[in-house]
């Protein structure tokens, strides 16, 4: 029988209010103002970031440098590293950080930062040092991963602390809403013209820069009260890799969440491929890189209108355990493309990025479930980085698949991916409803 909880969500009433310290102060009117900048700032993340599509633009960039299935299956390697190890340094220190949306300035103008150096570097190097651009873009990459994955611990704790449980599902379609519409209208008006340009790829990363600096004006405007320290908080989980395996040992439904997260992993190291098997296998043309960003992000919008309202009114455990599930179609579609003739695939590929597009809600899933998971707000930061760090973890062997790529072909590969991510479904069948708990 699970032990009673404390709960971990701050009701609308407001986290924080103190009507001495803020005169005038409205708790819904505090709610209201920082729901409104938390999904202004998700909106704009998501301009920027189809600009930088990690499904699709990214392996496409690196290709242009250097084909390689080995060097591009290091690519999810950097990209969870990045996302998992840093926050996972970096909890403690956040969870005791009174006011967190300074922090959130910072790692958005770093992630603007990446993209500044890559946009200067890419003319002078590409046609003279090729070599030195790989690898010029592969150390940006890191970085920019270590900085997207403190950027989204902040993100998190944020929301954690300013927005109720019950609210955050419809936070969340808001911003993919909104955001994949403008970001669809900015990838037909800006990126498609630049993907065929010869000077496309500085340009697509001055627009990617932009938008995060942009973005990172907009946490200034949060009302977010100071944390105040209270009793309990000695009574916390101790710092470092002793208050991980302290949580971990405290929580089963932790370790279950971490399993699902390392299963699903798959999906994200499967994803560069996808594009260098319809290049290389069907024919298809660097046009179709737009056209598969459009598909993927509108499926990522019209699939928030479902999973947002139903995480609100359900809970979230039941729109990930669907969301893990859908998501083994994507190999599983390009598996079955790839026995047709070419030409057919190559009409039809841009189906594969249908389901492909659950994985930012996916992600955010994970984020939301661990949030409600955690017996207070003081660990919000400690269950969303290790969560980040089971995801993480799997990547070790991404080299590995993308060698098996080259060595075996696509379809092996794809198939057990689709085995492992529909495994994880299962296990995260199995998860409690925090929200009774």
């Amino acid at each position: 029988m699970d032990q009673p909880r404390r709960n971990s969500n701050p009701t609308p009433a407001g986290p924080g209010c103190n009507a001495n310290e803020h005169p005038g102060c409205s708790a819904d009117g505090r709610l209201a103002r920082n729901s409104f900048w938390l999904e202004a700032y998700q909106v704009v993340v998501r301009v920027g970031w189809i600009f930088k599509t990690e499904t699709i633009i990214m392996p496409a960039v690196l290709d242009a440098v250097v084909d390689s299935g080995l060097l591009r299956g290091l690519l999810p390697v950097l990209n969870r590293a990045g996302q998992s190890l840093p926050p996972l340094a970096y909890a403690a220190v956040l969870d005791r950080r009174p006011v967190k949306k300074w922090t959130l300035v910072c790692t958005s103008l770093a992630m603007a930062a990446c993209f500044a150096v890559l946009a200067i570097a890419w003319q002078p190097l590409q046609a003279a040092r090729p070599d030195l651009l790989a690898a010029l873009f592969l150390v940006v990459y890191a970085l920019f991963a270590a900085a997207n994955g403190l950027n989204q611990l902040v993100a998190a704790a944020l929301q954690g602390k300013l927005i109720p449980a019950g609210q955050r599902g419809r936070a969340m379609v808001i911003s993919i809403t909104i955001g994949s519409v403008l970001a669809i209208v900015a990838a037909l008006v800006l990126l498609g013209p630049w993907l065929d340009a010869v000077d496309g790829f500085p340009r697509i990363f001055g627009a990617t820069a932009t938008f995060f600096a942009i973005a990172a004006l907009i946490p200034a405007l949060l009302d977010e009260p100071a944390d105040r320290p209270t009793p309990t908080d000695a009574a916390g989980p101790r710092p470092g890799l002793a208050g991980w395996r302290q949580s971990l040992a405290a929580d089963p439904a932790l370790v279950r969440l971490a399993v699902v997260a390392a299963l699903f992993s798959a999906v994200l190291m499967l994803f560069p491929h996808y594009q260098a098997f319809a290049r290389d296998g069907l024919g298809c043309p660097q046009s179709s890189l737009l056209t598969w960003v459009i598909v993927q992000n509108a499926a990522t919008g019209c699939a928030s209108l479902v999973a947002g309202p139903l995480s609100d009114r359900r809970g979230t455990r039941l729109v990930l355990v669907g969301v893990v599930a859908l998501s083994a179609l994507t190999p599983v579609l390009v598996t079955l493309l790839s026995i047709v003739p070419a030409a057919d695939a190559a009409r039809w590929f841009w189906l594969v990025y249908a389901p492909l597009g659950l994985n930012p809600i996916a992600l955010k899933m994970f984020t939301n479930y661990a949030l409600e998971l955690a017996p207070r707000p003081a660990e919000h930061a400690r269950y969303v980085s290790l969560v980040g760090a089971a995801l993480a973890a799997p990547f070790a062997v991404s080299p590995l698949v993308g060698w098996s790529v080259d060595a075996l072909g696509f379809r092996p590969v794809f198939l057990v991916g689709a085995c492992v991510i529909a495994a994880g479904a299962v296990v995260a069948a199995g998860l409690p409803e925090p929200r009774r708990r």
